[in-house]
């Protein structure tokens, strides 16, 4: 029976395109083999994903005779990273579905739009600015009044074109460390910790929303996720309305990961949660729910983009999502021998400082 959007859900045996070869990639390939889907990776250098998959290409995300090829072999497509050209998601959408759309990527893509289009919404983020200048930085900073963060407009993950900066600092040179290129001018906030709402939107509309773990970063990469997050429950319900809003506001269909900043039980009810980012597809922080939950994100992102029912997001479970950046994932002997340890490790070959190599997932009885 088809579904809201008119599309009739995917049989067993379909193949889901997935561009981007991953790690991301690779798990909701894994994912999609569970419930009998098929997957077909495209992207332009070959990485973790092409281990799983059914079927690979690679090929430039430009390459429309490549695209067009690639479509032919696939009933609906998905990507794992965000910075897949809007072009390449417009240009597959004339041919077959595109889950979630081009619009979530277009928005993504740049801090600006993204932080415009969330406060358009009325949804709380911290002040900020676009900045295409170092003059306008000076500028901008002043008006601030305190410690800011320079961003480049796109591009930036991981701590990636980014520079902390703060009154009487040098602009130019905060300004030549994000590239020269144009950026926003945020300022920071003072939080208690840092959250993000793992929310997935069918193509029906229903949305499902897995707990909220609280993350922890280290040189701008996310190190820790843990579940409960320790929030009162009136603030998680209110941070999974904001993610749904914005989620429904994007006519977005799959997994939606919002970051948040929560101020603290201390602050205005009103005023306790800031979005600071969104990414447009399954997450890292959301690692967990492989082990916690009897649906992961990552099969729930794969229902949603085959027009399934999607699948429980309860947690049966607390855990402990620990990532594994460069060398350490040369200690998989022993993580693998820890008891209660789920380690998976994603096939890199060279273990550069600051690459996901792995992660390990811990589990405890739910309290």
């Amino acid at each position: 029976m088809p579904d809201a959007s008119g599309m009739t859900p995917l049989p067993p045996g379909s193949t889901i395109g997935i561009l981007g070869s991953g790690q991301l990639g690779r798990m909701l390939a894994t994912a999609a083999a569970r419930i009998g889907l098929k997957t077909h990776i495209y992207c332009e250098e070959s990485g973790p994903a092409f281990d799983v998959a059914t079927r690979t290409t690679r090929a430039a995300f430009n390459d429309t005779t490549a695209l067009a090829a690639f479509a032919r072999e696939v009933d609906a497509v998905t990507f794992e990273f965000e910075n897949v050209a809007v072009e390449t998601a417009r240009h597959l959408a004339l041919h077959l579905p595109v889950r979630p759309g081009a619009k979530a990527l277009e928005v993504a893509q740049d801090r600006l739009k993204e932080k415009e289009f969330i406060a358009a919404l009325g949804i709380g983020v911290a002040p900020f600015r676009a900045i295409d200048t170092a003059a306008q930085l000076s500028s901008a900073l002043g008006a601030f009044d305190g410690p800011a963060i320079l961003k480049s407009r796109k591009l930036g993950y991981d701590g990636k074109g980014q520079a902390p900066i703060a009154p009487g600092d040098d602009a130019d040179a905060a300004w030549r460390k994000v590239g020269a290129v144009p950026a926003v001018l945020e300022k920071r906030v003072a939080f208690a910790l840092e959250l993000s709402v793992l929310v997935v939107r069918g193509a029906s509309d229903e949305l499902a929303f897995y707990d909220s773990p609280c993350n922890s970063h280290e040189g701008g990469i996310l190190r820790r996720s843990v579940v409960p997050s320790g929030v009162l429950q009136d603030d998680l319900s209110r941070a999974r309305d904001m993610a749904g809003a914005i989620a429904r506001a994007l006519d977005y269909v799959g997994v939606l990961a919002v970051e948040m900043f929560y101020l603290g039980p201390e602050s205005p009810a009103a005023e306790r949660l800031m979005v600071n980012e969104i990414a447009p597809r399954v997450h890292n922080s959301g690692h967990w729910t492989i082990e916690a939950c009897a649906i992961s994100q990552f099969e729930n992102h794969i229902r949603a983009v085959a027009g399934w029912p999607l699948g429980s997001t309860k947690r049966h479970s607390d855990a402990e999502m620990v990532n594994l950046i460069g060398k350490d994932a040369l200690d998989w002997p022993r993580l693998a021998a820890e008891p209660g340890t789920a380690l998976h490790l994603y096939g890199k070959r060279d273990a550069r400082p600051g690459r996901k190599m792995g992660h390990v997932t811990r589990l405890r009885p739910r309290s």
